[in-house]
C-alpha cells in the first residue's frame, strides 16, 4: 500500500526531524497543504499543542528523549486555531536504543472519534434498556415470593419461578451477545473446530422448533448433493443456525425452506445453508443495513445485534453470508463456510 493510499494522516520526518512524507489524508485532515511542509523540521510542520497549551514536541522529544521509547499513544491534540486531531507516534530506530532514524505520525480526525463515541453510547443505551425488563421481572417475582409466600399455590408459584428463569435466560443470552460483539470488534474471536454433520444439525434445530410448538409442515430441509466433511466450531454454528431461524420463524411467514448445498471446488469448496421464509421479505433501500449494529427493520423489541454476530462469527469462519429476496418474496438468508481442517488457521 502507497502512502496516498493509506487510511489515516500520514507524516514522517527522518533523522533530522525534516519532513519527507505528508499524505493526501494528512492534508485533509489538517488543511496543510504538503508543498508547505515538506523539507520543514515537524515541530514547524505540525505545531501540536495539548489542550492544557503545551507544545507537543518539547514535551515529547523524539530526537533527544528517551532512547528506550519506540512509540506515543494516540492523543487528542490541537493545531493553529484550534483544529483538533488524533495523534500517534512511531520510533524507528536503527538499532536497539539507536538513535532514531524516522519518525512515522499518524493523523485521524476527531469524526471518526466521535462517531465510535456514539455507537459505543448507543450499545450502552440498548443495552440498559433490553436489562431493565427482565431484571424488574426477576426483582419482583423473588420480592414477591419471599415476603408472601403462604399466600400463593404451588401453581402460582411454579408460575412466578418459570418467568424468573425465562428471563434469567433472557439476561445470559444479552451478555453472551455484549462478550460475541466485544470479541468480534477487536479480532479475539477465537474458532474451536471439531467435525460438524452440517444436515444433521439443520435438522437437529428443526426438531428443537417442533418440539417448542411450531407445526412439522411449517418447514422443508433439502439437502442437495454429497456435502464434504466440515471443520466447524459446533457452539458457533449453533448459534447462526439459531438466530436465522429464529428469524425465518417469528419475523417471516408461510414455509421456511433450509437448504444444504456443497459449494464448487473452484469458488472454494466447503458447503453452504440458505434459509428462506415466505414473509413480506426486505425492502430493497434496507438490504445494506442489515448486518449493521441495531437493525431491526419494521421490527420492534429485541437488540438488534443478532445479524451483526451472525455476519461476524461465519466471517470467522472464513466464510460469508448474504441477504435477497427468496423466490416467494421472502427473505432469504445465505451463508457459506470453507470445509477447514483440524488447523485451519482462520
Amino acid at each position: 500500500m502507497g502512502v496516498d493510499e493509506y487510511p489515516d494522516g500520514l507524516v514522517v520526518a527522518d533523522e533530522t526531524g525534516q519532513v519527507v512524507v505528508f499524505n493526501p489524508v494528512a492534508a485533509r485532515i489538517t488543511g496543510i497543504e504538503p508543498d508547505e511542509v515538506l523539507g520543514k523540521h515537524i515541530a514547524e510542520a505540525l505545531p501540536l499543542e495539548d489542550i492544557d497549551g503545551r507544545r507537543w514536541w518539547e514535551c515529547t522529544d523524539p530526537y533527544g528523549g528517551l532512547a528506550t521509547r519506540t512509540r506515543q499513544p494516540e492523543r487528542h491534540l490541537l493545531l493553529p486555531g484550534g483544529h483538533e486531531v488524533l495523534v500517534s507516534a512511531r520510533y524507528v530506530r536503527t538499532r536497539r536504543c539507536g538513535p532514531l532514524r524516522q519518525l512515522v505520525v499518524a493523523l485521524r480526525g476527531t469524526e471518526a472519534r466521535a462517531r465510535s463515541e456514539r455507537r459505543q453510547a448507543d450499545l450502552v443505551a440498548t443495552v440498559a434498556h433490553e436489562l431493565r425488563s427482565p431484571l424488574t421481572s426477576v426483582k419482583g417475582f423473588t420480592a414477591t415470593l419471599l415476603t408472601k409466600w403462604e399466600r400463593f399455590s404451588d401453581e402460582q408459584k411454579r408460575l412466578m419461578l418459570e418467568t424468573v428463569n425465562a428471563d434469567a435466560d433472557r439476561v445470559t443470552r444479552l451478555i453472551t451477545e455484549l462478550l460475541d460483539i466485544s470479541r468480534i470488534d477487536s479480532g479475539r474471536l477465537e474458532v474451536r473446530r471439531q467435525v460438524v454433520d452440517l444436515p444433521a444439525v439443520v435438522d437437529r434445530h428443526i426438531t428443537g422448533l417442533i418440539a417448542g410448538g411450531e407445526p412439522a409442515e411449517r418447514f422443508v430441509v433439502d439437502v442437495r448433493g454429497q456435502v464434504p466433511e466440515m471443520w466447524l466450531d459446533a457452539d458457533k454454528l449453533d448459534q447462526i443456525l439459531a438466530n436465522l431461524l429464529e428469524n425465518a420463524v417469528c419475523h417471516g411467514s408461510g414455509t421456511v425452506t433450509v437448504t444444504v448445498e456443497p459449494v464448487p471446488e473452484w469458488v472454494g469448496g466447503g458447503a453452504a445453508v440458505t434459509v428462506t421464509d415466505e414473509g413480506p421479505g426486505i425492502p430493497e433501500e434496507l438490504v445494506g443495513r442489515v448486518f449493521t449494529r441495531f437493525w431491526r427493520g419494521s421490527r420492534r423489541g429485541g437488540t438488534g445485534l443478532g445479524l451483526y454476530i451472525v455476519k461476524g462469527l461465519v466471517e470467522a469462519h472464513g466464510g460469508t453470508i448474504g441477504v435477497g429476496r427468496g423466490a416467494a418474496g421472502g427473505a432469504e438468508f445465505r451463508f457459506a463456510l470453507p470445509a477447514g481442517t483440524p488447523d485451519f488457521a482462520r
